[in-house]
């Protein structure tokens, strides 16, 4: 197998303004079709591994695994699910969608991915994020006051970690205890990993990842996307500031979407697994629901959720990057007890007809470079 080394000092090796298509996924728990009651926890997991063995199967760039900690969506420690899944892939890229770096221990996030990097020959990834759901933070004993800091520091020191050449490294902060000397393995082969900065999609964490020299991810559930051109381009200032090159800079966006071999019919079905998340998410926060016209217009052109067939799908991606000009697009498509048998034929239709659509036009006619370099 061969060794892949994409660091934060390389250029990835990609065509100038393609864009890389994934999944990611929080382990959506499916329901028994006899009963339907919910499946076990454990059967979601063993799920996930085979979804992204299908997705690494048909093609697709990335798997990212978020982390949550509730009964549905129970993808509680992705490293651990993307270590099972290096030895069953080959090519696919591994990584977190996101880690919720607050609540966590940077030595420990650091020495699990190094560690699945090793297992799949140079393909992991870190996404650090804040979390938009805060069930970790109970879990694990933080207090919610101190959202900012925790996040800022263990940045800080997970940086650090993945850009250090010594394997002795010296640390000190408020959020967990000094580090003086300490001996932090296992060191990725290639020497660092690619780590990003997610986020909901506000200035000033574009500004901040920028100035940090690190890739950024915008998480959109709603709303237009091609809205979110303004914060790509103030990330990529923020990073041409820090002295970052062009070639260097990247963009993704992670959204909701689903693929069928029919459009009308897929958005009528993926309506009633969304529905079903929404009311779950209305109850626990407060929010509105979203409407069945409302769920309409989104995933209509110019809409957050990528839902239809696979020639649409593929329209909107190349529609999206002339605009937004962003390298990394992923669907989260277990969403609301969707059917394992339904997901590997939604991952098998992004990667078998709608990647070959993707990158068949863009290679056509690329993105001007002055849009995608911001």
């Amino acid at each position: 197998m061969t060794l892949r080394c994409i660091s934060l000092k390389k250029t990835y090796p990609r065509q100038e303004y393609d864009v890389e298509l994934g999944i990611y996924s929080f382990g959506d728990v499916q329901k028994i079709e006899e009963t339907g009651e919910l499946g076990s926890t454990a059967e979601s997991m063993r799920n996930l591994v085979e979804a992204i063995r299908v997705a690494d199967q048909v093609g697709l760039d990335y798997f990212g695994v978020g982390e949550h900690h509730t009964r549905e969506m129970p993808a509680s420690a992705a490293a651990t699910v993307l270590a099972g899944a290096s030895t069953v892939t080959h090519n696919i890229r591994l990584g977190s969608s996101v880690t919720v770096l607050s609540t966590d221990d940077p030595v420990r996030v650091f020495q699990q991915f190094a560690t699945v990097d090793a297992l799949s020959n140079g393909r992991a990834e870190i996404t650090a994020g804040r979390g938009s759901s805060t069930e970790s933070f109970p879990l694990f004993g933080y207090d919610l006051g101190d959202y900012d800091t925790l996040y800022t520091e263990k940045l800080d020191l997970l940086q650090l970690l993945n850009e250090s050449e010594d394997l002795a490294v010296t640390w000190n902060g408020t959020v967990r205890p000094a580090l003086h000397n300490a001996i932090v393995v296992p060191r990725p082969e290639c020497g660092s990993l690619p780590l990003w900065v997610g986020t909901g999609g506000t200035p000033a964490s574009s500004v901040r990842a920028g100035l940090r020299k690190l890739p950024v991810i915008y998480g959109i559930i709603g709303g237009a996307p091609a809205s979110f051109a303004p914060l790509a381009d103030l990330y990529r200032r923020a990073a041409a500031q820090a002295g970052t090159p062009s070639s260097q800079t990247r963009v993704g966006i992670a959204v909701p979407g689903f693929l069928g071999d029919d459009g009308s019919s897929t958005r009528e079905k993926w309506w009633g697994h969304w529905s079903g998340l929404m009311e779950t998410v209305s109850k626990q926060r407060g929010a509105p629901m979203m409407s069945y016209d409302s769920y309409r217009q989104a995933t209509a052109a110019g809409g957050a959720l990528f839902v239809g067939e696979p020639e649409e799908i593929a329209e909107r991606i190349v529609a999206l990057h002339r605009v937004l000009g962003h390298d990394r697009q992923i669907l989260q498509m277990d969403i609301g007890h969707v059917p394992q048998r339904d997901l590997l034929h939604s991952i098998e239709l992004l990667g078998a007809k709608v990647k070959p659509l993707v990158d068949a036009d863009l290679a056509a006619a690329p993105t001007s470079p002055a849009v995608a370099r911001g």
